[in-house]
């Protein structure tokens, strides 16, 4: 009997498992949503002891799913939310706080002095980022300095830190590792990425001990073995730990210089593999490892864009623009055009190219006959806009011309959205025949780890058939469509924008 890959998917608004086989194949899926808190203006939390009965809850309905017992599984992998940032008593395995998502905007003061100060620029050479609240080093610096009892725990030597990974790996060994991948780390902003190890000058500098923080290592490693892991038999390697969009990257099958995919999810990554040798960050582009495999690691530039997917989600939840799908769907057909109404989604601030934390969100160009399919329509060309604005970034920093982009997410399932990207970058946009590439991703670096699949070259002659969207828009048309973006944009930006 054959065995399979037990793929967990812990992203921002929920958790799925998975069940691959060994032709790239998801026999099933199960998923459940976890609550989002939102304590104060800007500010995001999640209960990770809710994180992690989802992981087990899911896990477990999976498996009977597909009608097999834990002995059949070859490995458990895992990608994640990146970023978001977790403390928790290594003593009692608790959680002194919610964990700090990475959208939350509390620590941009923070930032801020540290910029003032001058520290950019070193935070900037060693680990690739930008100071911005967005990563992981201030949150948790803000945990340690602002939950009750922390400070104490901490002189005795009882707390540990990680990100989402790490914290899922940590309790389904049992406590027994404590370790998180290179993809992870590097967006920590305490993270060499020239290196390969955690900066003590940057620890000093965030206030984060670095005996808190986890083991480094590439993705395609085992980093422990499941105990006392719910339904989960003890002793499954875990391996394949690697940030949700460098998962996408590796899922995409981009191997190569030069290719590059977007995931469309809550927030968006443009992702572009760039080789061996990190390539220059500025302009809001952040340098990234894209993972660790085969005893190297390949690096990569990212443009991060930190709402889209999300404004379809508050166009229907908060607004009550639509109810399902296929009303959504109606309404952008009775719409076909914006009419010079566009959305600037930026609810947690504007990621690449600008980089502006403060920014709100606005709505502008609406008129008297303004209606709801007008509303849905710039929401969900919002989403293409924004990676028009990283695509554009990522060619002229890196020097190179993006020939097509690889699409993968929840919001990749959405046609008239895959039509609007081609054609708004007047470049082809191959939507992958399988949605959960993270998942997917995650699962390949596993089972490389414990020998699942042999060699890259295993994992393309897995690739399924998918759906190619070619640019059909007139430039004329391209270029006034984008020409009002930038307008709105430029509008927000200067604060002149109509809330």
């Amino acid at each position: 009997m054959d065995n399979y890959i037990l793929a967990i998917d812990q992203s921002t608004s929920g958790t799925k498992a998975l069940i691959v086989d060994r032709e790239g194949c998801i026999a099933a899926v199960s998923t459940s949503q976890h609550t989002q808190y939102y304590p104060a203006p800007g500010w995001v939390e999640h209960d990770v002891l809710e994180i992690y009965d989802q992981v087990l809850k899911c896990s477990a309905d999976v498996l009977c799913k597909v009608g097999i017992g834990p002995e059949r599984i070859a490995a458990v992998t895992i990608t994640n939310q990146r970023e978001t940032a977790v403390v928790w008593d290594k003593r009692t395995g608790m959680p002194i706080s919610r964990a700090i998502v990475w959208q939350c905007q509390r620590t941009a003061a923070i930032c801020e002095r540290l910029t003032l100060e001058g520290h950019e620029s070193i935070v900037m050479e060693r680990t690739g980022l930008m100071l911005d609240p967005y990563f992981s080093a201030t949150k948790w610096h803000w945990i340690l300095k602002h939950t009750e009892g922390a400070q104490e725990k901490l002189a005795a030597g009882d707390l540990l830190a990680g990100t989402i990974d790490s914290w899922l790996l940590w309790k389904l060994t049992g406590g027994a590792a404590h370790a998180t991948d290179y993809t992870n780390a590097s967006r920590t902003s305490l993270f060499n990425i020239h290196t390969l190890q955690w900066d003590e000058d940057l620890c000093r500098l965030f206030g984060v001990p670095a005996s808190l923080l986890p083991a480094v290592r590439p993705s395609d490693v085992i980093f422990g073995y499941t105990s006392g892991a719910g339904s989960l038999a003890d002793g499954i390697p875990i391996a394949g730990l690697i940030g949700d969009s460098q998962a996408a990257l590796f899922g995409n099958l981009c191997f190569e210089k030069g290719m590059a995919k977007a995931t469309y999810g809550t927030g968006t990554s443009v992702l572009m593999n760039v080789g061996p040798t990190p390539a220059p960050a500025s302009d809001g582009l952040v340098q990234a490892i894209a993972w660790g495999q085969g005893g190297g690691v390949t690096y990569a530039l990212e443009a991060v864009i930190r709402t889209s997917g999300d404004s379809i989600k508050w166009i229907r939840d908060n607004l009550g623009l639509f109810q399902t799908f296929d009303e959504m769907e109606q309404l952008l057909a009775e719409t076909p055009a914006n009419d010079g109404v566009y959305l600037v989604p930026a609810f947690v601030g504007l990621g690449a190219p600008h980089w502006k934390p403060h920014a709100r969100a606005a709505i502008t160009g609406m008129n008297r006959g303004t209606g709801k399919g007008h509303m849905i329509r710039a929401a969900l060309e919002s989403i293409a806009y924004q990676v028009c604005d990283a695509v554009e970034l990522l060619q002229t920093k890196s020097g190179m011309d993006l020939r097509e982009l690889r699409a993968d997410g929840g919001a990749s399932n959405n046609g008239t959205l895959m039509q609007f990207q081609a054609d708004m970058l007047g470049k082809r946009v191959r939507k992958s025949g399988i949605a959960e590439l993270s998942a997917l991703g995650s699962a390949y670096m596993g089972g490389l780890a414990v020998g699942y699949w042999t060699s890259l070259e295993d994992i393309v002659r897995n690739r399924r058939d998918s759906r190619t969207y070619e640019p059909q828009m007139e430039q004329n048309e391209r270029t006034r469509y984008y020409d009002g973006w930038k307008r709105a944009v430029a509008s927000v930006i200067s604060g002149t924008a109509a809330i």
